[in-house]
């Protein structure tokens, strides 16, 4: 009660300004406060038990103890707080268009889709209708660039965060086609001007895929010169290589020499040694890449979690029969005496392209996908099974299926060994990529198989690798996940949990967190990635999808202001992560 003295106005102003405080005391500081996690702050440092807060878009608190309340106070007793994970090879171009929630990745904490090894930008007008017509989802193809097409994936409202790299090999298509020819001068200069556009727009280098048709016929001057342009603009070079197998370490000799060339940083796409007769050369690879590191070339990798890839049937057929595009390649097949030249390609030891089918063995090809409805029925058969159903050689009747099909066909191509995973893992310089879609096992999903790679690779990494195996500690898997890609891309204030960047978060349970997609039933979700926060709005909730319009396009360095925007004269006028 005031003294008696003071007048009846100045009370009244006294108990209004006494009120106010007294609300503004008891009003939420904070939007959400997660408490008592153990923090695994993506340092790789050992974790602390603490809360991290959000307001807005960012993290204003990562520490022991934050004082003040949020709106939501979420109780991470027990669980693991960790930065969003970044996946560095990611395939959901078309399912993002689809279903927008990216669950299969949600589920296990990825806040981050990076895309690009063949990117949906720029697109004329032949390819746009060959993407229509490629399509199992009949997607309305109204962009032409490559920012548009994200810029539209923005809008439609997503749940994770995109970025892309532009693809050499769609620049190529664009002002080529898809024909083994050069660019003359000219040409060349116009693929330069549509990678600087591209970075302008956002994208964060330039990829390639060496093995498939149009790219495999670009040689390395090309590159270096594709490069040198991607660099002048921040960004860095990224490669599916030449070869994984045979020439698997002429192919990172390959891509060191674009690197230094052109001063762009690079990155090899899902490292692996395919084939076993090449498995031993996991070490020459290592020691040349390292090498390089130390002598200043910034490259570094990404990998999947798997002993199988996935891709097509391409893989299995050399790539003259390839020249010109799909219906050029269908149209040769029609043809006997071409059918047997490409079966005799096919079969030839020591060939001088990427085999995968040499590489697997007929035994070790097994079916994920067919757009022709009337061939669903060999998903999940090998192609020993298939060939021997339609008594014919597993040669004839790959080529059978591509052109019945009217695709290059999805398969999966087991390749690699376990032991090899488990060194590739604990090397410092690699992250995780899925190489795959962002499906839900559900609708349209269910008509093909997946590889279990798109809803296991990265708590593949928490719960087998970690955990369970000790190949490394929790928190550089959590390194590995979120601040080492987030740094490998020069993108800023996100892959740590840290005060001022942005409020990406995944918890998860340590003990349990696992994946259980197979081959066999490859649509299961993944367990123990129980809430996500991207850009501070909820995204999973008690592991259930809150369908939140969450994302963002993440932009690269030069429309970026805390790069200072725009492309330079050189890439040494840019500073890069180590």
């Amino acid at each position: 009660m005031l003294p008696h003295r003071f007048s009846r106005p100045l009370a009244a102003l006294v108990c209004a300004v006494l009120g106010t405080a007294t609300a503004t005391a008891s009003t939420p500081e904070f939007d959400t406060v997660l408490r008592q996690g153990t923090v695994y702050d993506g340092s790789g440092h050992v974790p602390y038990v603490g809360d991290v807060a959000i307001k807005g878009d960012r993290i204003v608190y990562a520490g022991p103890h934050a004082k003040g309340k949020g709106k939501v106070e979420f109780d991470a007793h027990g669980k693991a707080v960790a930065p969003g994970f970044i996946n560095m090879l990611a395939h959901p171009e078309e399912s993002l268009l689809i279903d927008g929630r990216a669950l299969s990745d949600l589920r296990q904490g990825v806040t981050l889709e990076v895309m690009g090894e063949m990117s949906m930008g720029p697109l004329n007008d032949t390819m746009k209708a060959d993407l229509r017509r490629m399509s199992d989802s009949a997607i309305d193809v109204d962009w032409t660039t490559l920012g548009q097409y994200l810029t539209k994936l923005e809008k439609k409202g997503i749940t994770p965060n995109i970025a892309s790299f532009v693809g050499a090999g769609t620049i190529r298509e664009y002002v080529l086609g898809a024909n083994d020819v050069e660019p003359n001068a000219a040409q060349l200069t116009e693929m330069r001007g549509l990678v600087r556009q591209a970075m302008e727009e956002g994208a964060l280098g330039v990829t390639t895929a060496l093995i498939y048709n149009p790219n495999t016929y670009a040689k390395t001057p090309e590159l270096i010169s594709l490069a040198q342009e991607s660099a002048t603009c921040g960004g860095m070079y990224i490669a599916h290589m030449r070869s994984e197998g045979d020439r698997l370490v002429e192919a990172v000799d390959e891509t060191i020499r674009i690197a230094r060339e052109s001063g762009a940083p690079a990155e090899i796409y899902h490292l692996k040694v395919a084939g076993q007769q090449n498995w031993g050369k996991l070490d020459d690879v290592v020691a040349h890449v390292e090498a390089s590191r130390k002598a200043g070339v910034r490259i570094t990798a990404d990998m999947y979690l798997y002993t199988a890839g996935a891709t097509g049937l391409d893989a299995s057929m050399p790539p003259w029969v390839q020249e010109g595009g799909y219906d050029k390649w269908a149209e040769r097949l029609r043809d006997p005496a071409i059918r047997a030249k490409v079966a005799a390609d096919m079969k030839a030891q020591n060939p001088t392209w990427e085999n995968l089918l040499q590489r697997a063995g007929p035994d070790g090809l097994l079916f994920l996908a067919f757009h022709n409805p009337a061939l669903r029925g060999y998903i999940g058969k090998t192609l020993t099974e298939v060939a021997r159903d339609r008594n014919t050689s597993p040669e004839e009747a790959a080529m059978q299926l591509v052109v019945e099909d009217g695709s290059r066909v999805g398969v999966a191509y087991f390749l690699m060994s376990e032991d090899n995973i488990r060194r590739q893992v604990a090397l410092p310089w690699v992250s995780f990529g899925s190489d795959a879609g962002a499906p839900a096992p559900e609708g349209i999903f269910l008509e093909s198989a997946e590889h279990p790679r798109a809803y296991g690779n990265f708590v593949r990494v928490l719960g087998k690798y970690a955990r369970d195996e000790k190949v490394i500690t929790l928190q550089e898997a959590v390194r590995k996940l979120s601040a080492l890609p987030a740094a490998t891309l020069s993108i800023p204030e996100r892959g740590h949990l840290k005060e001022g960047y942005y409020a990406d978060v995944v918890v998860f349970d340590p003990a349990t967190v696992a994946d259980h997609a197979t081959y066999e039933k490859p649509h299961q979700l993944s367990t123990g990635v129980t809430d996500v926060w991207i850009n501070g709005m909820r995204a999973l909730k008690d592991s259930e999808a809150t369908k939140a319009p969450s994302g963002r396009f993440v932009r690269g360095r030069a429309v970026r202001n805390d790069a200072g925007g725009g492309c330079r004269s050189r890439a040494s006028d840019w500073t890069w992560s180590p």
